[in-house]
């Protein structure tokens, strides 16, 4: 009978301890979609999360993605999603790829910086949309890419040309870095849709891809993709023109995604770390990402603590 008795009191209490279990995984944050590339912008009292949307089918072995997608939070654990701000089909002189981009506001407008397959130039662009507000909806700023793959010769590949990432300084002045295997970087006019000056290098140990900048104190720092598959490293300068000093690696491969590309914020006086890897079972993997957010900790010199990739995530008592 105590048998039967603790059989019964098993079944009862086991699915509650379940879902107690269940609700302290927090990653990947978004699992109705696949989602990847993302990039995110603190405004007033919310963050908006850009990602791209993987829809590739489970026996299709690269990227499918036409559009990109906009969530937003005020608490870095509950997301709503927004109407489908952008597409690739938004570019009349785009043909495809809704490859990795990044939203910046400037003046009260909000300038997003994209990675597509140019329709007639051979190779990568990219190009800028404009709205009103953070959600959208958003269209071409300029009505042509900024920047083509003719524009860059330093390597021969035609994809090097992807991954924008903009900070606008202290000053006023706005600097856009992308790149893949070559990392550029050029200054922007004030309009945020022309590039001012010329366009430079930096090199870096193992630069791949997925350049992100963000600043804490007097430091910059320029994170970006290392090696294949892909680590996080980063640099620290004073001055967005550098010279950028390397000071190692931020976080390890991303689960079983080849691709790790990350976006650092703080929000509410907390750094984040935001990344993508293949975590939602059993149909994830490289061309099917999801996103994911772990804390991220600074030494005293400001140097950054190597991040921990967690299933748990970021919990409400952190906020």
């Amino acid at each position: 009978m105590n048998k039967i008795i603790i059989g019964l009191l098993v079944l009862i209490f086991l699915p509650v301890c379940q879902a107690q279990n269940d609700q302290d995984f927090h990653n990947p944050i978004i699992t109705e979609k696949f989602t990847a590339d993302p990039a995110a912008l603190v405004y007033k009292d919310s963050v908006y999360l850009y990602t791209g949307n993987d829809e590739a089918p489970e026996d299709f072995h690269f990227y499918k993605m036409n559009e990109w997608l906009v969530y937003s939070s005020a608490d870095m654990v509950n997301w709503k999603e927004h109407t489908v701000p952008l597409k690739v089909s938004d570019f009349k002189w785009a043909k495809a790829d809704a490859w990795a981009a990044q939203v910046i506001e400037r003046n009260g407008k909000f300038y997003w910086y994209v990675s597509v397959s140019h329709d007639s130039i051979p190779g990568k662009a990219i190009g800028v949309a404009v709205a009103n507000n953070p959600t959208g909806p958003f269209r071409d700023a300029l009505g042509k890419a900024l920047i083509t793959n003719n524009m860059t010769t330093q390597t021969a590949i035609d994809w090097d040309d992807i991954d924008p990432t903009v900070y606008i300084d202290e000053k006023g002045q706005a600097y856009l870095y992308w790149g893949n295997t070559v990392l550029y970087w050029s200054k922007l006019k004030d309009n945020m849709i022309e590039l001012e000056g010329l366009i430079h290098t930096v090199d870096l140990p193992n630069f791949t891809e997925a350049p992100w900048i963000h600043k804490k104190a007097d430091w910059y720092y320029l994170s970006y993709a290392y090696g294949f598959p892909e680590k996080i490293a980063y640099a620290m300068s004073h001055s967005l023109e550098g010279p950028w000093e390397y000071k190692g690696l931020l976080n390890e491969i991303a689960g079983n995604s080849n691709t790790n590309h990350q976006s650092i914020i703080e929000f509410k006086g907390t750094p984040y770390f935001i990344y993508h890897n293949g975590g939602i079972n059993p149909n994830g993997g490289s061309f099917r990402r999801s996103v994911c957010i772990d804390r991220l900790y600074y030494n005293p010199d400001g140097t950054l603590k190597k991040v921990q990739m967690t299933s748990e995530g970021i919990q409400t008592t952190d906020n």
